[in-house]
């Protein structure tokens, strides 16, 4: 066994466990889950998904504010995070809103999200109604030592787009999304945080220039980091080939270019942890034509895997993926009893399975990989806090 806990992490007993072959490590902490409740029960529920995230060695998932009702009122986190703890079994970490309603135009009650136990603010990845706006909501954070956690689009050139902007979205007669819809948003960001002095996370980063300006900023020692979507390292636009709703995900597959840079920022460090991006969908929501369904993957249930694979195709050593799952995600989101908490999640990263919806346990059965064998399973996870 390959023991991946850190060096003062508490073991659990795995006496009358065959060990052979696996890795112990931390609980998966994921910076980016969307559970769908509230608002959205059609597709998923705290139940369905903490289950899912669970059986799959996520104990800590952080959710964005894009819910409904939007979560831009402290008074709702408590109720929220104990709500996401009795019903699935998980830890939510949450994101108030940076704005009011998300609308970009005036900033939200941040001091009232603050106290409540939001672990930062963001827009998710709505826009902003100018750069004024923008710059003034940072300094606003800034004041209460909030962490911004940024999802880098320019709506003015991505509204409508349903695919990166290429070859293969021109040929199926699809909008494309150019890149530049990232790194022009991304650009303005950095420099915004450079000016307000306010610490940054930047999320689910999909192209190669992304990857040189994030490079770039730490260079500089902005105060950032940034994650990639375990998707965007296995698929690229490729993937949409024959209108594949189930590879319909926005931010978009990007191009082999693109992912090959991303996979380099993770090794060099410029990227500091992969998140899921889960995004359970019924299956109404995929029957649509492509450009009319609706955007998302389903990911908790093939997230170790795809981790797993990263390892064995030499991309990464297992030790590197535990830091991109679990520790650096955990210092990212602030989590400060992480360790406390505890925890451990036993892999066996060879074990076989094949995706199906039998197999999959989130409620969203829209993913991909459908149909394929993967390699790398959960064989028990070790959550003693919560029972």
């Amino acid at each position: 066994m390959k023991n991946l806990l850190p060096s003062t992490w508490q073991s659990p007993s795995l006496d009358g466990i065959n060990t052979d072959g696996k890795w112990l490590i931390p609980p998966i902490v994921d910076l980016c889950g969307r559970l769908r409740e509230p608002g959205h029960q059609s597709h998923g529920t705290l139940a369905s998904e903490g289950k899912a995230a669970r059986s799959n060695g996520i104990l800590h998932i952080v959710l964005p504010p894009d819910t409904d009702p939007i979560l831009q009122s402290g008074s709702l986190l408590k109720g929220l995070r104990e709500k996401a703890y009795q019903d699935g079994g998980i830890y939510l970490h949450i994101l108030g809103a940076l704005t009011q309603d998300l609308k970009g135009e005036q900033p939200a009650n941040l001091a009232g999200l603050k106290q409540g136990g939001a672990i930062a603010v963001s827009n998710a990845n709505r826009g902003f109604a100018n750069d004024m706006v923008l710059l003034r909501t940072l300094e606003y954070a800034a004041t209460f030592d909030l962490k911004v956690f940024f999802y880098p689009d320019e709506p003015s050139l991505s509204k409508g787009g349903v695919a990166h902007e290429g070859y293969i979205a021109s040929f199926h007669g699809l909008q494309g999304i150019p890149w530049l819809a990232e790194t022009i948003a991304l650009s303005k960001q950095l420099l915004m945080v450079e000016e307000t002095g306010l610490t940054a996370h930047f999320s689910q980063i999909t192209c190669r220039t992304s990857v040189e300006l994030i490079r770039w900023a730490k260079q500089k020692g902005l105060p950032i980091t940034c994650d990639v979507a375990m998707h965007q390292l296995h698929l690229t636009d490729d993937d949409i080939e024959g209108y594949n709703a189930n590879a319909y995900v926005l931010p978009p597959l990007r191009s082999n270019t693109d992912q090959q840079a991303l996979i380099k920022g993770l090794q060099d460090g410029t990227i500091d942890a992969i998140c899921s991006h889960h995004e359970p969908l019924s299956s109404s929501a995929k029957q649509a034509p492509f450009a009319e369904c609706t955007a998302g993957i389903s990911n908790f249930d093939t997230f170790v895997s795809l981790g797993c694979k990263l390892v064995a195709d030499g991309l990464l050593t297992a030790e590197q993926l535990v830091e991109k799952i679990c520790t650096a995600p955990a210092k990212i989101a602030g989590i400060s009893d992480y360790e406390k908490i505890g925890g451990a999640v036993l892999i066996d990263p060879n074990q076989s399975w094949t995706v199906t919806k039998d197999a999959m346990l989130s409620a969203g059965k829209n993913t991909p990989f459908m149909g394929q064998t993967l390699y790398g399973k959960v064989v028990q996870s070790y959550f003693d806090a919560i029972e």
